[in-house]
């Protein structure tokens, strides 16, 4: 047994020795940067920007420069420094690594085989090639040095600055580094002075003058490419939405004089009147007209293999023809609700995408197509095809996910799903769903089982024509849901009936809406009597006080007993008005207890009608530069509280026996997003949530606000801060007011691993007004902003451009709770806490 543990310590010391000076390699690799960079090269060091003598370091202008310095971490290019520990000299196969390294190959092979030497061989070659993965050095280059200085001379011709220039220097230094500088003088911009607009067709030129438009370009203001790409964009957006079908950008021209010597210019915005089209091997010019929709045709299940195949079933509705290649399986009367173009109308362009768009929406159709064919050239009229391709009917989908926590040790959970799409021929989405979980914490493993069914329908189902209230434009879409589910071990053993109705409608491309109809929730508690087993810190307490109650004075049992001796206790002190006088901390402390108590194993009903309105003004995935904000404000409780008149003993309101859930809580998020070049981003975050209760109500559990966590102040666990100035040293603090702000600075390392600096600041608070909360858990005024707690920390993350994981260290860095100094008293890594999360904390 001694031989065994000794040469575990031995194997122990060895790996901490090779881990060191693996480190220590890394270390002393990394003061020859210029490794790999060969005699009469230079590795580039920085760009320095001079905009008219003045360094800057404008974002804007990065896109602009060709060749950027390696990425660099703490002013350290960790990337080329692993780089450099590669060769990329070195053997690519094993037969070359055996002719280099032919002692070492021929040993293994001897001892083992030819296949292990291989091995062997590979091991190296792929742990080269992982280093030469990495950022390789970026060699200076005088040629992409000039055509950088002529993007930027372009960029500030396009800006209005007709007489810049750029100059560039380029500074070698003895180490085989280099640094360039770009000195760009603008020089006086031009102005637009006179506009003058040219319009040959009749036609064109009523439309232009008869509709109220801004436009881009205005006298006085300065010369920008872009304004007049925007004025472009704008006059063909504007023939296009009004039946000019054959409408393009080739049909405007621009004149701008340059040569004047006051830096004005005047500006011709010419428009022709006629298009060029081919007949015959001729191009022939026609004038523009205005086109209508003749004909509306429907493919229900285009296949490109089938396309010329005769349709076996055909359906008219509404002047729209649905066809099919076997049978229609979608109901014509819905589906022409996504066709905003109807025979008669005008052809515009905005109704064509929100057809495409209305289309793709419904999650029914693998593709979406729309084509136009002139019908007739003299009459304008257009036959719009409308080309869909189903996506399988049935669809099963299995997620599984391996979670830790403060609260679960290590767990795994799946979640098997069946999804029905067009179950009742409207393009409804029917999903079936069975959840799954086994975790094991400090209470012993446990599980959880649940099962659900939803139906997402692409309108809305409502009574009395409410459904018109939200035009079809805006898809509407209406979400039910029904489920329930079983756990095990976790808190009090609970289980959940929930049943859920939401209108969601998308107002405009940056504005959503969503509407909650009595999204009912009931939890019962299927274990109280193991309150004090999980809550073991209350027990601690009361067995304290025990010590010194008369007629107990001594320990609270531990056997079967514990639960009903330790209930009556608390009731038998909180009735003791003696007890009250003669030790009224202790007192105090038994009502808390017996209050946290009452609200965490009570059984509730929660019946929520609520708003939310979310603005998300990101472009796509890769946009950086976006605002996002949500507002939600719910009320639980009102209409039931309104049904029913009966309480139970605790005066509570209740609901068929069941205490009811009454409160009003407002929820608001705001998020910011800059990107500040070179692939970094800095972003902010801010929360703010309350919960006002009436009519005597206590919150729920599981509604009720807590603080720490991966996603929110990441130097403490979840539900280990708070409330106030308070340390609890509970195993759960909650709170019914919140504030949470976050700022996280990301950036490129190397490779796929990218890294984050970050703050945290925030807590939880009461404002239930309870007389039984301490008063420094109470939120008062403004001065209870003092006890915000901050936490800061570093974190490293992994792209796997699917999903991001996350590995954030948080340390204390004010902490409200402390005597005297509350600053940096615990920063360091005994106290920190390590956070493994997937994707952004937000």
């Amino acid at each position: 047994m001694k031989n065994t543990i000794f040469g575990i310590i031995t194997v122990a010391k060895i790996m901490k020795k090779l881990a060191f000076y693996f480190l220590l390699t890394v270390f002393f690799a990394s003061c020859d940067s210029t490794k790999r960079v060969t005699e009469g090269k230079y590795l580039l060091r920085e760009n320095v920007l001079f905009i008219d003598s003045v360094k800057s370091k404008s974002g804007d202008l990065e896109k602009y420069i060709l060749q950027k310095p390696n990425n660099r971490l703490l002013g350290l290019p960790f990337g080329l420094y692993f780089y450099n520990l590669g060769n990329p000299d070195k053997p690519k196969t094993p037969s070359e690594w055996a002719v280099k390294n032919p002692k070492s190959y021929q040993f293994i092979k001897s001892i083992f085989s030819e296949k292990q030497s291989i091995a062997y061989a590979n091991s190296f070659i792929n742990l080269n090639n992982w280093y030469l993965k990495n950022d390789a050095p970026v060699i200076l280059n005088e040629n992409k040095i000039k055509k950088t200085a002529d993007n930027l001379w372009a960029y500030y011709k396009t800006q209005g600055y007709f007489k810049s220039s750029v100059d560039t220097v380029i500074k070698r230094n003895n180490d085989k580094k280099a640094l360039v500088e770009y000195h760009i003088n603008k020089g006086k911009p031009t102005l637009l002075d006179s506009i003058l607009v040219k319009i040959a067709s009749p036609d064109l030129d009523s439309i232009f003058k008869n509709t109220k438009r801004d436009s881009y370009l205005k006298s006085g203001n300065q010369y920008k490419d872009q304004d007049f790409r925007n004025e472009a964009s704008s006059v063909v957006k504007l023939f296009r939405n009004s039946g000019i079908f054959h409408f393009t950008e080739a049909a405007l021209g621009f004149y701008v004089d340059s040569t004047r010597a006051d830096y004005k210019t005047n500006v011709e915005f010419l428009i022709s009147a006629n298009r060029l089209t081919e007949e015959n091997g001729n191009y022939v010019e026609k004038p523009y007209k205005i086109h209508k929709i003749k004909e509306v045709a429907v493919h229900t299940d285009y296949s490109f293999t089938k396309k010329d195949e005769i349709s076996k079933d055909t359906i008219s509705y509404d002047g729209i023809s649905f066809y099919a290649n076997d049978k229609i399986k979608f109901n014509p009367k819905y589906l022409s609700q996504s066709i905003f173009l109807k025979p008669g109308e005008v052809y515009k362009d905005t109704l064509r995408n929100l057809t495409r768009n209305h289309l793709k929406s419904l999650q029914n159709f693998k593709s979406t197509t729309l084509k136009f064919t002139p019908i007739s050239e003299d009459s304008g009229d257009l036959r719009m095809d409308v080309f869909l391709t189903p996506l399988e009917k049935y669809n099963l989908g299995l997620e599984t996910e391996i979670t830790h926590s403060n609260i679960r040790n290590i767990g795994t959970s799946a979640k098997f799903s069946i999804t029905n799409r067009n179950a009742f021929k409207g393009a409804e989405l029917l999903k079936m769903s069975v959840l799954g979980s086994w975790f094991n914490s400090n209470n012993g493993p446990g599980w959880e089982l649940g099962a659900d069914i939803s139906i997402e329908v692409p309108r809305f189902l409502a009574p009395f024509r409410l459904s018109r209230l939200v035009p079809k434009e805006m898809s509407p879409r209406t979400y039910i849901s029904l489920g329930s589910s079983f756990q095990k071990n976790i808190g009090l053993d609970r289980q959940t009936f929930t049943f859920m109705t939401d209108f969601k409608w998308q107002f405009n491309a940056k504005k959503t809406v969503q509407l909650e109809i009595l999204n009912t929730q009931y939890v019962k508690n299927l274990n109280v009597t193991s309150f004090f087993d999980i809550y073991s810190s209350e027990f601690s307490r009361l067995n304290e006080i025990a010590q010194i109650y008369p007629g107990i004075g001594g320990n609270l049992p531990t056997d079967e007993t514990k639960f009903d001796e330790t209930v009556q206790f608390m009731s038998s002190v909180a009735n003791d008005a003696g007890f009250q006088a003669t030790n009224p901390d202790e007192y105090n402390t038994v009502l808390n207890i017996q209050n946290r108590f009452n609200i965490v194993t009570s059984d509730f009903l929660i019946p929520v009608i609520g708003y939310s309105f979310t603005y998300n003004n990101q472009l796509g995935v890769k946009d950086n530069n976006f605002s996002f904000l949500k507002v939600r404000i719910a009320n639980s409780g009102n209409i039931l509280g309104l049904l029913s008149k009966n309480r139970n003993s605790n005066d509570k309101k209740t609901f068929l026996n069941i205490p009811l859930a009454q409160y009003f809580k407002f929820d608001i998020e705001y998020k910011k997003f800059w990107d500040t070049g070179n692939n970094s981003v800095f972003a902010f975050r801010t929360q703010l949530g309350a919960i006002i209760t009436y009519d005597n109500s206590d919150i729920p559990f599981i509604k009720s606000y807590f603080a720490g966590g991966s996603n929110d102040i990441r130097a403490w666990q979840t539900y280990e801060l708070g409330p106030g100035r308070r340390n609890t040293g509970l195993e759960f603090n909650t709170g019914s007011f919140k504030i949470l702000t976050s700022a996280e600075y990301r950036f490129d390392m190397f490779s796929k691993l990218k890294g984050a600096f970050f703050v945290d600041a925030g807590n939880i608070w009461d404002i239930t007004g309870s007389d039984f909360v301490d008063d420094d858990a109470k939120f008062k005024n403004l001065s209870s902003l003092q006890n915000i707690a901050v936490g800061s920390g570093f974190g490293t993350r992994l792209d796997f451009n699917f999903l991001i994981l996350r590995f954030d260290i948080g340390f204390k860095t004010y902490e409200p709770y402390l005597e005297g100094n509350k600053w940096f008293r615990n920063y360091n890594f005994s106290n920190a806490v390590y956070n493994i999360g997937i994707n952004y904390p937000f």
